[in-house]
């Protein structure tokens, strides 16, 4: 078998471990509308990003909210998401205008991949956040094994930070992880000056550029 049909099994076991967990207080995605977005990925935002090869692993928070998983929009379905929300316009703007990458030459997932009650501004408390990172994001970055995470959110970053036990080379915003660099990037909805947005993001395509050359 090579390494990325490899890589493939062991992601799809991840995604079936998914389809039979459940966390309290929060549904599945196969709960609503006859499991219309129910897929064999972790989170459905792998369907547009799923290079298992990927030097770049972009890990959002969450996919969806109980208010926003009533009805079916075929284009959500077929994509893993809404290209019209501005968090996605913009991830897709900064991925290409700093790395140089597109979204499907990444690989990209939400660390919570269950669905929370309420709206999209609905909180998720950081120890379901830590869980789910432990049993889910965190063997996926072990089985890609990319140059690079970004982290978009600080909560993102900090349950993937609490749940590694083995960091090396930390500074702020970023730290080892095996041979992966876990970087922190603010929500792509964040209010940051565009100055600051650029020094973090070239930070990580000087790290990549850095990669390439060893």
């Amino acid at each position: 078998m090579s390494q990325k049909n490899t890589k493939e099994k062991e992601l799809l076991r991840l995604a079936k471990l998914r389809q039979t967990t459940r966390y309290d207080g929060y549904n599945s995605i196969c709960d609503y509308e006859g499991g219309y977005y129910e897929c064999d990925y972790v989170s459905p935002y792998s369907k547009s990003a799923n290079n298992v090869d990927a030097d770049v692993f972009v890990v959002l928070q969450d996919w969806s909210s109980d208010d926003n998983m009533h009805g079916m929009c075929p284009e959500t379905n077929r994509l893993g998401h809404t290209p019209s929300v501005g968090t996605n316009i913009r991830l897709i703007e900064y991925l290409k205008r700093y790395l140089d990458v597109d979204l499907k030459d990444t690989y990209a997932t939400n660390l919570f991949p269950f669905i929370k009650m309420g709206g999209m501004s609905a909180n998720i408390p950081i120890k379901d956040m830590r869980r789910a990172a432990k049993e889910f994001t965190l063997p996926m970055v072990e089985i890609i094994n990319p140059k690079i995470v970004i982290a978009l959110g600080r909560k993102t970053y900090n349950a993937l930070w609490d749940c590694c036990d083995d960091k090396k080379e930390t500074a702020e915003d970023s730290f080892k992880y095996g041979a992966t660099k876990i970087f922190h990037q603010p929500h792509p909805a964040a209010r940051i000056s565009n100055l600051e947005k650029q020094k973090r993001w070239l930070a990580m395509k000087n790290y990549l550029d850095v990669c390439k050359d060893v």
